[in-house]
């Protein structure tokens, strides 16, 4: 429902000027062909026939002037007829106009009020409606004269030219904004894809990969309950991948270097946060508070003195992701790693580095492990910190442990557009 209304938006944002534009021009055109008429009352043939079509084209203006106003109101029929109107006054000029006022040039009746109609087809239907529009305009004004005169010609084609180019415009215009719309709603579905991966990186990936690993441990029915976890979780990953690891694959341990389910601990600082917003949390957390969990005999807590002050959703998904790289030290540099969480308040965007003393990650197998659909850092780090318009850095040197810095700015994303 969000995209459709975002969808329509774009469009009538698009149309909405050009109907607005048809109408002030032809309520201008109208007022300048009765000031033509007004001019010239005393010069025709028969006065009374040219104030008689003047009324019915003014009545008709301000019965309908709302038509042009937007495309539901402006149909085809509504065109047609207007069109009809505008060829009748063509037609009708040299029958209350004298020979010599049609002949020397004089204006037809309608004037240049003819060209909105045509303009009309234009926005509505494009340039092939205009084209057509354009011709009973060009044929009427022939008649309407006798012959081919040079003025006639030059106005004939000043009309056809100009509303087939902007009926192509409205067409190219329209095309683009079908693009931007389709574009928009990939984005949406890929974000919305991100966040349910992210999601089940952090909970179901989490519990099957336990169980396989348990139930090897064990053995005997376990170890087949874990085979079967294994498998679901092969099966899992691919869907979260988007399909990048065959179906067939079997289950093996998780190797160093692949990205494994981040620690609850991350979904606690999930959980705290939501508690904290209903409560004393208010919008903005102090992220010591959600980070000190995460200090141990093993982990190293740094932080300011002072409170670190970041909107509640923000707070959790960076907690969460600094969840999801203690996790890889735990599972990947072994037991008997240290790591360490350092806090930076800057002016305008708040750092978490976690870093570790383990072996390091072997260059290249974030990118394997990614395309295996082992998607740890991709999801739930990296793509954590680009829904909150931060960024995520990993530095890793084979034997000399890895470091990961997350930046979040403290300015959410967004709200400089919406000031």
């Amino acid at each position: 429902m969000a995209l459709q209304k975002r969808d329509t938006a774009l469009r009538m944002s698009v149309e909405l000027p050009l109907w607005r534009a048809l109408t002030g021009y032809r309520i201008l055109t109208l007022c300048y062909a009765l000031g033509l008429f007004a001019i010239a009352y005393g010069k025709y043939a028969h006065p009374l026939g040219a104030a008689a079509y003047m009324a019915v084209l003014t009545g008709w203006m301000c019965l309908t002037w709302r038509r042009v106003t937007s495309p539901e109101r402006c149909t085809m029929g509504f065109l047609a007829v207007d069109l009809t109107i505008a060829l009748t006054g063509i037609l009708l000029t040299p029958v209350v106009d004298t020979h010599a006022r049609v002949v020397g040039g004089g204006p037809t009746l309608p004037s240049i009020w003819t060209a909105g109609a045509v303009l009309g087809f234009a926005i509505k239907g494009g340039w092939r409606w205009a084209a057509v529009a354009s011709t009973p305009v060009a044929v009427a004004n022939v008649l309407e004269r006798g012959s081919f005169a040079r003025d006639t010609v030059h106005n004939v084609l000043l009309v056809w030219v100009a509303s087939v180019a902007i009926g192509y415009v409205v067409e190219v215009a329209r095309a683009s904004e079908r693009t931007l719309a389709r574009a928009l709603q990939i984005d949406a579905a890929t974000r919305e894809r991100e966040r349910l991966a992210r999601d089940i990186h952090d909970s179901v990936l989490q519990v099957l990969a336990m169980v396989q690993r348990r139930g090897a441990e064990i053995g005997g029915e376990a170890a087949e309950l874990g085979r079967m976890a294994g498998e679901q979780e092969v099966a899992l990953r691919t869907l979260v991948a988007g399909g990048l690891i065959p179906a067939a694959r079997t289950a093996s341990p998780p190797a160093a270097g692949d990205e494994p389910a981040a620690v609850p601990d991350a979904g606690h600082a999930h959980a705290r946060v939501a508690e904290d917003g209903e409560g004393s949390c208010g919008d903005h957390c102090d992220l010591r508070a959600l980070l000190a969990p995460y200090a141990g005999a093993r982990v190293s807590f740094a932080e300011p003195g002072a409170p670190v002050s970041l909107e509640a959703a923000a707070a959790a998904e960076l907690a969460a992701a600094v969840g999801a790289a203690l996790d890889n030290v735990r599972r990947h540099a072994g037991a008997d790693a240290q790591a360490w969480i350092l806090v930076e308040d800057e002016p305008d965007a708040v750092i978490v580095t976690v870093r570790d003393d383990g072996p390091g990650i072997p260059e290249g197998r974030l990118a394997d492990a990614e395309r295996e659909g082992r998607l740890g850092v991709a999801l739930s780090i990296r793509s954590r910190l680009r829904e909150l318009g931060g960024s995520a850095e990993l530095l890793s040197v084979p034997g000399q442990g890895t470091e990961v810095e997350l930046r979040v700015p403290k300015e959410p994303r967004g709200s400089e557009a919406k000031r």
